[in-house]
Order: structure tokens, then sequence, then C-alpha cells
């Protein structure tokens, strides 16, 4: 698998659109065929305007067009908000002499203040010019809000076709159904039934175990759109979706060559779309508001996989233990909290071992502790929790808490 710019008969814009003062601010991802496409969304009680009209559309399973603004998500601002993605989405479908049901329209930024209307609909009618420049790295900036850089993966399969993935998410980040902004496009084909499998199997896999702050937002959105421009076929059934959900965490290339029901090309484009999945869930992770360090935890030995994922968010979402790998402090009763809280959950103290890096937990060595708080300097940490008590594991992502995600949220109208 090599890196590839983009896949066939897709296009991108993105630029200032005027609903942020400045910076671009409205992106457009367009098939020049209608594409199978799944998505899924936020579980937060009080979606986006662009969530309900966004659900409707990709229930029959068909999707053409993305558009996206940033800086206002055109949350709780009442009938007329709702009324506003409609008649945008109506804009921009007739601007490009599609049906308005193929249109994907999502938003991301402040809640509560009423969207500018003009802007929206002036930059839903200047979509076919735009394209006309087609430019995937303006797309992905124009989708960005307290983001510190854009999240990009693109992959060419050597059995034919192109996987690229685009991501926007620094805050307001623990997914239950999706994360953030997340959009993959292809030029394989795949059936919209194979996608909706296939897209709850990624998401819980790689999005659905990040963490940033632990809040969940209200415009969440994962969505796969297929055109089958490269005329390569690939499947996800139902009986690989079930093997697939029983692998160990994270997926190997290894884990996908062996799922069943599924040829070669396919198990290739399986094994891509995790990896593009795993690399936008670490980028995102790493550039969580203020971060300045990604933490990837394993949590292993345990009974279940639920009670794993259950001690391994205990933990993830500490603001104790962020602030200690922030500060290099390798203050292991923090972690003995974490997993104490998990009340349901209880594990002999006796059982547990933990590592950083490769460093094993001494806390009778001083220099075990000096080690391992120099290894807590680095900018990626990678940390272990043996619970001692099965064979079931879960790796989840997140990152430290800094000064900085307070003078950033302190000053972010939300």
């Amino acid at each position: 698998m090599i890196d590839k710019d983009h896949p066939a008969d897709f296009l991108a814009a993105g630029w200032h659109s005027g609903i942020k003062p400045e910076g671009l601010d409205f992106g457009v991802i367009h098939s020049l065929h209608p594409c199978d496409a799944a998505a899924i969304f936020t579980r937060n009680n009080f979606v986006g305007n662009p969530v309900i009209v966004g659900r409707e559309n990709a229930a029959s399973g068909k999707l053409q067009t993305i558009i996206v603004n940033s800086g206002n998500s055109n949350v709780a601002t009442g009938p007329e908000g709702l009324q506003l993605v409609r008649q945008y989405t109506e804009v921009a479908a007739e601007s490009l002499g599609i049906d308005p049901g193929l249109i994907l329209p999502c938003s991301t930024g402040v809640i509560g203040r009423p969207m500018p209307a003009d802007r929206m609909l002036t930059a839903c009618r200047e979509i076919p010019e735009k394209l006309k420049q087609s430019d995937f790295l303006a797309f992905a900036e124009a989708i960005r809000t307290t983001d510190a850089y854009v999240k990009m993966r693109g992959i060419e399969l050597m059995s034919g076709g192109y996987i690229l993935g685009i991501a926007k998410g620094a805050g307001m980040i623990q997914p239950d159904m999706a994360t953030m902004l997340s959009y993959i496009i292809t030029d394989v084909s795949i059936g919209s039934a194979d996608l909706g499998r296939l897209i709850r199997a990624v998401a819980n896999r790689s999005f659905n175990r990040l963490s940033v702050d632990g809040d969940t937002s209200t415009s969440d959105t994962f969505a796969i759109l297929a055109n089958g421009a490269a005329g390569v076929h690939v499947r996800f059934p139902e009986e690989a979706a079930r093997m697939f959900a029983e692998f160990a965490h994270p997926i190997t290339p290894a884990d996908a060559a062996s799922l069943p029901g599924m040829n070669g090309q396919s198990r290739e484009f399986v094994s891509a779309l995790m990896d593009i999945c795993l690399t936008l869930t670490r980028l995102i992770a790493a550039d969580g508001e203020g971060a300045s360090k990604l933490i990837e935890l394993r949590v292993s030995k345990a009974q279940s996989r639920e009670q794993a994922l259950k001690i391994a968010r205990s933990i993830i979402n500490s603001p104790l233990i962020k602030t200690a790998v922030y500060g290099a402090d390798p203050n292991w009763g923090r972690l003995l909290m974490a997993i104490g809280k998990v009340f349901d959950e209880p594990v002999p103290i006796e059982n547990l071992k933990i590592r950083f890096g490769e460093h094993h937990l001494n806390p009778d060595e001083t220099d075990n502790l000096k080690i391992i708080s120099n290894y807590l300097s680095g900018s990626e940490v990678e940390m272990e929790i043996e619970l001692g008590l099965g064979n079931a594991s879960e790796t989840v992502w997140g990152c430290d808490l800094t000064e900085d995600y307070v003078r950033l949220n302190s000053m972010y109208t939300t």
C-alpha cells in the first residue's frame, strides 16, 4: 500500500464564506456519481440540525456530496435552524444538478448562535465554480475549528482503488457512535449494507476508543462514501463482521487477512481502512486542545472486553492522570484510584502490573521512577495495565491536560 492523492471521480474545495471572521470555513466533497454510503452520528440528546437532516439522507444508503461549515454548529437554533439546513441543501443540490437527498450536511463550531443564512445560501450557490479547482487540502482546512493542523491519510490499494480519510477534532471528544467530523471516500465498489456493517466495526476499534476531554459533541458524524469508479468490488459480509468483532485490539493486517467470505482485495480494503481510521484517531488525540502528549493506553488480562474498556476509559479521562502525564510524574497512586473507582469491576491490587513504554513499574526503586519520569517526558506515551483476571484487552487513545486547555476553552465561546 502506498500513499495517493485522492480517489477517482471525487472533487473537493474549501473557501472563506464569512461564517468565521477569517480563514477557510466552508468545505465540499463531491462525487461525479452517486455513492453507496453509510454514516453514524452522535448520540448526544441535543443534536445539531445538520445531524437531523444527515440522518434522514444517509438512511437511503446513497450519498453524493458532503457539505461542511465551521464556526457555527447550528445547534439549539430552533425550527429556523432546521429549515435553513433543508433550504441550503436544496440550493446546493440545484446548483450541482443532483437530488437534495444525496447531500450530507455537517456543521461544527459555536453552539446556540443563529446560522448566517445568507452566507450559507451564497456559499451553496458557489459550489460548482469552486469545485473547478479541486483541492482536498483546502477542504481539510475549512472544517477545522480549534484544530492545530489538518488530519488526512490516503492509501492506494495494490489491488486497485484508493481510500482517503479526512477528519477534524481537538476538543469535546468522547464519541459514542462516531467521532467529531470524519469522512472516508473511496473509488472501490462496496454495497451500502456492507458499508453499514463495516463503518460500525472500524468505528468501534478506532474513533470510539478516543477521548480528549470526556465530552460527546452535539455534531459528531462519521461517513464513508464509495463511488465505484475504480471498478474494484469489495465485500464485508455478516460472517466477517462477526469475526472482526472478536479480534483482539487493535486489529492487525494478519487479522484482516483471516476474515471469512472475502477475497484478497476485500481484505486489503478492510486492512487499509482500519489503518486510516487508527491514524486519524491518533492524530486527533495528539491534537487535543492544549495537548503536548499523545497517550495510548492498553488494559490487558481482563475478564472481558467490557471490563477492560470501562477501566481504560476511567484512566484515560482522569484529569489527575492526564496532568501527571503532562508533568512527567509517575504517580502510580492515581492509576490505582482510576482503576478502583470502577466500582462494579473490582480488581485485586496484588494482580496489577503497570508498564510505561518498556519500563515496568517498581515503586520501591527510586531509579525506576526516575527512568519512568524521563520516559513520560516524550511526546508519545504508551501505558499498559495488566489486571491478571483473564485474556481480554482493549486499547484507547487520549492526551495529557495542560494549562493551554483551560486557556483555549475559557476564551472560546461554546
